[in-house]
């Protein structure tokens, strides 16, 4: 078991705005390495006796599992907190909350609604902060898909990625994640459905330095036509259930099928951070095609969040 850098430790990880190409460059490197350690069945237990707080004011899957689990495998313990054991912002104060914590685990993940929350727990906290999701970012997601391209295709910088579906929290991190690391993005949403511009245009000075072209547009075939990679996510994220009407008819034309991937290049992957809804925002035949690279982009959600947690913690 090599000894990990320090460079990270101590960071909070909200944007991958706030990191540049090489810090995600070794968190990439040091999910793989963690990775391999765990199909050897190697013990990599860098964060022995240390503990996470795991802050869900929203559910989860994935998320819960793999942070849980991947504390454990590191030697530490995760301690779960649902919005009903903690009060945060309401019975209490989220810089409170950030001070006490602080005073008693050794990081802290959170999965919330606003990022507001995340960065004003960051401001307090004396421990490093993980935002887990919030609906502006899901940065923790976009390193696990990184790593999987990475995987697949063996490179990142000069390829090309489209993101077809709602301008959403993935779509926000995808446009950073693309950016720092030279995969060239274009974002195809409905006209009321596009990425606040505010992150494009970030995302844009991010891409100064990495060759890497950002685009928006509205047009699904434009966006995949030549990509190797092809994502989506569902139309209605969690907190949108009363827009699901609404917002099936405004996606209707942004389904991954198999007319549409036709677009893409022939060894083209295809990814969604789940869960999946089949026959709406991807067909059957896509998600559970020869593509398809979403179980294996799902489990690196452990490997990469296990380097995170190694590399701040």
């Amino acid at each position: 078991m090599k000894q990990l850098p320090d460079i990270l430790r101590g960071r909070d990880l909200l944007s991958l705005h706030h990191y540049t190409p090489g810090e995600i460059e070794l968190i990439l490197d040091t999910a793989d390495y963690l990775r391999e350690l765990k199909k050897k069945d190697m013990p990599h237990p860098y964060l022995k006796g240390k503990t996470l707080g795991m802050i869900f004011q929203k559910s989860s899957t994935r998320t819960r599992v793999s942070f849980e689990v991947g504390i454990y495998q590191l030697g530490g313990m995760g301690l779960f907190l649902s919005s009903s054991d903690i009060q945060l912002g309401r019975g209490e104060t989220v810089a409170d909350t950030a001070r006490v914590l602080s005073r008693y685990l050794d990081g802290i993940m959170i999965r919330t609604f606003a990022q507001s929350d995340v960065e004003e727990l960051a401001r307090h906290a004396e421990v490093p902060v993980i935002n887990g999701l919030t609906d502006l970012l899901h940065p923790c997601q976009v390193l696990a898909d990184l790593q999987t391209i990475r995987q697949y295709k063996g490179r990142l910088a000069g390829l090309k990625l489209a993101f077809v579906g709602d301008g959403n929290n993935m779509a926000h991190s995808l446009l950073f994640g693309c950016a720092k690391t030279g995969i060239s993005i274009t974002v195809a949403s409905p006209e009321n459905y596009m990425p606040r511009p505010e992150i494009v245009t970030a995302a844009i000075g991010d891409a100064a330095g990495t060759g890497a072209e950002i685009k928006v547009v509205s047009d699904p075939a434009e966006a995949v036509s030549g990509a190797d990679v092809v994502i989506t996510d569902v139309w209605a994220s969690m907190g949108q259930e009363s827009e699901q009407l609404l917002r099936a008819e405004a996606f209707a034309a942004y389904q991954v099928s198999e007319e549409l991937v036709k677009y893409a290049k022939k060894d083209f992957i295809f990814m969604h951070c789940l869960p999946a809804h089949r026959g709406e925002e991807v067909t059957a035949g896509i998600i559970d095609g020869p593509h398809s690279a979403v179980w294996d982009e799902a489990e690196n959600r452990l490997h990469a969040q296990k380097a995170v947690m190694a590399l701040v913690m």
